[in-house]
């Protein structure tokens, strides 16, 4: 019985370890040192992540094989990962050669501690602030705020991903009075005569530099051409004014979530967004008959030229694309 009682005797601490940066100032210094390089290093990856937000795309060019944009998120996520990784590792070196590693025994106490023990517990926590060495190491206290401070600031950069405000840009397109139809792709005009009955087209405003529309705007300003008969109509005299010998033009964008509605079922004469199933009833100016869509497909108000070109008589009447952007009728 004796020997079970032994058994199960509290065995206490091992006996303490003494580390070489304990003993030896010179190696005390050393290991300052190499925790100073790593926060160092911590801010030279939070500059570096900082700097790739502000240096152009083309200035990447050092690395010809990855392509300026991809060495361009590299020095993001590179610059941030060194900046974390290196903070990480200065504070695990700090604590495995500086701070004290003497370990300790604390009985729990139920409720709130006495007076005394309290205060020892202050006493307790300015005791090891002091022997941890921040106060005196004035190297690492710099060097870890440094890196501390840059690696806290460079998150609010990733603001700036979230800007410059829209402004206008969501409730306008590149549609103008007098702006020619195209055809996407191709790029050319349109004249009525080249769309028979039932046909449906893809179309785009023209530019003067096809090549360098921006994706923004091919994204707003996608239109479908759909000619009808004129007598299949189902529309007021303003909105039948709109249209020209039976062709009628809508905004692609669905007004629920903006994908492309990019279905026509000749037969019914309805469009079918393919994302929510939202249907569109193009004998009475795109109007919903199912789905989740809030509001018709914008209607452009077309005509031609003196050549029989199509053209836009006006811009959009109101915004185009999802309903939750917020958009009103102008």
């Amino acid at each position: 019985m004796s020997n079970e009682i032994e058994a199960i005797k509290d065995p206490g601490l091992p006996a303490h370890v003494h580390r070489k940066a304990d003993h030896d100032p010179v190696a005390a210094r050393r290991a300052e040192r190499q925790v100073a390089s790593m926060f160092m290093i911590s801010v030279f990856g939070t500059i570096l992540m900082i700097g790739s937000f502000f240096i152009p795309e083309d200035v990447f060019v050092f690395v010809p094989i990855m392509g300026n944009q991809n060495a361009h998120q590299l020095g993001l996520g590179l610059g941030l990962a060194i900046s974390l990784f290196f903070i990480g590792i200065g504070a695990i070196h700090w604590a495995k050669t500086l701070m004290p590693d003497q370990e300790v025994i604390a009985h729990r106490h139920e409720f709130r501690s006495k007076d005394e023990d309290r205060k020892d517990f202050v006493v307790a926590i300015k005791d090891g602030a002091q022997a941890s060495g921040l106060g005196r190491r004035s190297l690492i206290k710099r060097t870890l705020g440094a890196a501390l401070g840059l690696s806290a600031v460079s998150p609010l950069l990733l603001f700036r991903d979230l800007g410059p405000l829209p402004g206008n840009d969501l409730k306008e397109t590149s549609w103008k009075s007098g702006t020619y139809l195209v055809t996407d792709p191709g790029d050319r005009r349109i004249r009525a005569s080249d769309l028979e009955v039932g046909a449906v087209a893809q179309v785009l405003p023209e530019s003067d530099d096809p090549s360098h529309r921006h994706l923004s705007d091919i994204a707003k300003d996608a239109v479908l051409l759909i000619r009808l008969r004129p007598e299949e109509f189902n529309l007021d005299a303003e909105r039948l004014s709109w249209t020209h010998e039976g062709i009628i033009a809508f905004s692609k964008i669905c007004s629920h979530m903006g994908c492309a509605v990019a279905l026509y079922e000749q037969t019914t004469k309805h469009l079918l967004c393919p994302c929510h199933q939202s249907t569109f009833d193009v004998t009475r100016a795109a109007k919903v008959i199912f789905g989740p869509a809030a509001r018709p497909l914008p209607q452009l108000n077309i005509t031609v030229d003196a050549e029989g070109f199509l053209i836009a008589r006006d811009p959009f009447n109101e915004p185009v694309g999802p309903s939750f952007w917020g958009r009103i009728s102008s």
